[in-house]
């Protein structure tokens, strides 16, 4: 059985406005970021999980008002340790954040998670989605944008930064019945 899985970042919260790091931060949706949502359209979904972290259960509320959003734990944002809740401008005088630039993002955020580590943990979760939709056809993970671009990466190869989307966009993709992925779609859900 074929399976269409849709991974779908959230909508924008107040720290994204500010181009903060906000991974394990737990804030809502910004009035912005609800209206974005409610004025695009999205693909139907037997099947919904989420992060658990808020931004992501509102923004799965706000697409899909009559399902109940599984939460899956390992599909959260990297911990960005240190630099959690700051942005470029209040990190580029520290030497740790020049540290983790000049190794192309590979170490780990300081008191936080490498981006091995985060990848990993979100292809479990993704997996975890995969074993437990069943005969569900069509999938939809409301998540964050390094979980997604840890998804494809693995599924797809490639950069991990040539899968960043922004708020509320996202893939979609087919899951044949022998295991093999196809047709990565770039979706930007317009209304």
């Amino acid at each position: 059985m074929e399976k269409t899985i849709t991974l779908i970042r959230h909508g924008k919260t107040a720290g994204n406005l500010e181009k903060r790091y906000i991974g394990t931060t737990d804030e809502p949706l910004c009035l912005e970021g609800e209206n974005e949502i409610k004025n695009r359209c999205y693909p139907q979904a037997d099947l919904v999980f989420c992060s658990p972290l808020l931004r992501c259960r509102e923004t799965a509320k706000l697409i899909y008002p009559e399902s109940l959003p599984l939460v899956i734990e390992d599909l959260k944002e990297t911990n960005f340790g240190l630099f959690e809740g700051k942005n470029y401008s209040e990190l580029s005088s520290n030497p740790k954040y020049q540290d983790w630039i000049d190794s192309g993002g590979t170490m780990a955020f300081p008191g936080g998670e490498s981006k091995e580590e985060a990848s990993k943990r979100s292809l479990d979760g993704f997996w975890e989605c995969i074993d437990f939709s069943g005969d569900a056809k069509n999938i939809s993970l409301v998540v964050h944008g390094g979980t997604i671009m840890a998804i494809l990466r693995h599924l797809f190869g490639g950069d991990y930064y040539s899968y960043h989307v922004e708020n509320g966009e996202g893939y979609t993709f087919e899951l044949s019945h022998n295991g093999i992925y196809s047709g990565l779609c770039f979706r930007s859900f317009l209304g």
